[in-house]
């Protein structure tokens, strides 16, 4: 039995095949790219492009392997709005329902597949989010993992195995997006605009914790569910950057905004391809946005082991060493 990382050399990927080497089993690393890690070479690496259902085909993959599916476009950069579409879902949603289809044609039906928490939308019921909440993605990224996760359920009645998980930010060393225009305000002693005054709570997830949660999916047998991934007591934004502008020593302020008026002008900006954020980030930026993890620390004996602030200290001081 193989563990086989599709975008294993990812954020999430390369930290889920260290932690399977370190339990002493067997990773293959399929990804369109190789960099340097300290996996290679203990993981077999195979050069791999999910939209190609001919390459796809020869993947080293047997019937009582795992397969981890982690290969995703993500938000940033930022994309034109014309090309959103086809830029997500070629990947995201054509890309993997080509991972499943490869593994059911090969009699392997075990799935740990990557969604986001984003197909959960703007308009909540509930708050905490629970995992079997409605889905209502606001943009095309969200709607391509949404597709995905539709296919992912529907062939769990033709015998796939599929732990779905949708994972709040996910945060670590030498992973920026969004953060970069963040931590470069506080690094310089800026003011930090806020999308409203901060109150809200904001929930992450480390990259440590994703990679755990995927190892105990296997342990667990790959539970067919969908599975919330998040912190545990998160602060508010507010709390969350004041303590990081003073543990930074950087004198900024943080200056709050009219949240109605800012994303008006973020989704004018949109429509001429100039906003620095997407819909589902700047729609939710003044909300509480937090997902419920009961259900998969139950399921999966799984916990989150990283606080917010730790995990946003921890990035930060990858950034200041690499800018």
């Amino acid at each position: 039995m193989k563990h086989v990382i599709i975008g294993g050399d990812g954020f999430v990927g390369r930290y889920t095949a260290r932690d399977l080497l370190a339990l002493g089993e067997q990773v293959v690393i399929c990804d369109i790219q190789k960099s340097d890690l300290p996996v290679y070479p203990d993981a077999q690496f195979v050069h791999l492009d999910i939209t190609d259902k001919e390459a796809l085909a020869s993947a080293p993959i047997e019937p009582d392997d795992v397969v981890y599916n982690m290969a995703a476009r993500m938000l940033h950069p930022v994309m034109p709005r014309k090309q959103r579409h086809d830029y997500f879902f070629s990947v995201d949603y054509e890309g993997a329902k080509n991972v499943v289809d490869m593994m059911m044609q090969k009699s392997c039906n075990n799935l740990v597949q990557f969604s986001t928490d984003m197909v959960y939308g703007k308009i909540l019921t509930e708050q905490p989010i629970m995992h079997d909440h409605p889905r209502n993605p606001i943009g095309e990224y969200a709607d391509s993992k949404r597709h995905c996760e539709n296919y992912c359920i529907e062939k769990r009645s033709e015998g796939l195995n599929v732990s779905i998980f949708r994972p709040r930010l996910i945060i670590g060393p030498g992973r920026l997006g969004i953060l970069s225009h963040l931590f470069r305000f506080i690094k310089h002693s800026l003011p930090v605009p806020l999308i409203g005054n901060g109150s809200n709570h904001y929930q992450m997830i480390s990259v440590f914790d994703c990679a755990s949660s995927a190892v105990c999916a296997w342990q667990k047998g790959i539970p067919n569910s969908e599975f919330n991934l998040g912190s545990k007591n998160a602060p508010t934004v507010r709390e969350l950057l004041n303590d990081l502008i003073s543990e930074a020593g950087s004198r900024s302020i943080l200056v709050s905004t009219p949240a109605s008026l800012i994303k008006l002008t973020l989704r004018a900006l949109d429509k001429v391809n100039l906003s620095p954020l997407v819909p589902e980030q700047f729609e939710i930026a003044d909300e509480d946005y937090i997902v419920d993890i009961s259900h998969t620390e139950s399921v999966l004996d799984w916990t989150p082991k990283d606080e917010d602030f730790d995990m946003l200290l921890e990035a930060y001081n990858s950034f200041v060493k690499g800018d």
